[in-house]
């Protein structure tokens, strides 16, 4: 039998040790490994509210507009535009026909503030 709550909590704790590894490698100038993980985080918080909204399993996706809409949040305008620019920086960005140029540390540090802002929104929505 499915335990909806080990699976929530599951997302909860790897959401938050996901978004730690975002910051200490942004912090030493890796930025697109940093930025992988900052939408691995927002990735699996979202998951958890997916299996909260559900009481199922979170589906194996990654994007992170069409998670929000599984998990039944509204989002703001703002909110949408945060997670969609966060796209692009998932699992697909790994391949060699869609790598997009590194960030500038500049450009990094205003993804990693709006991601941050929606994490922590996120977070204290559960």
């Amino acid at each position: 039998m499915l335990n909806v709550e080990k699976q929530i909590t599951y997302w909860q704790e790897s959401a938050r040790e996901d978004w730690e590894v975002a910051i200490e490698l942004v912090s030493i100038n890796r930025f697109r490994h940093g930025l992988f993980f900052a939408h691995l985080a927002l990735e699996k918080i979202l998951k958890a509210h997916v299996c909260t909204e559900t009481r199922d399993l979170a589906p194996k996706i990654h994007n992170l507009i069409d998670l929000a809409q599984l998990a039944n949040i509204t989002l703001t305008s703002h909110q949408s535009d945060i997670l969609t620019e966060m796209n692009s920086f998932n699992i697909e960005s790994l391949y060699p026909d869609s790598v997009r140029a590194k960030p500038a540390k500049e450009e990094t540090k205003i993804y990693i503030k709006r991601a941050d802002e929606m994490f922590k929104w996120l977070m204290n929505q559960s």
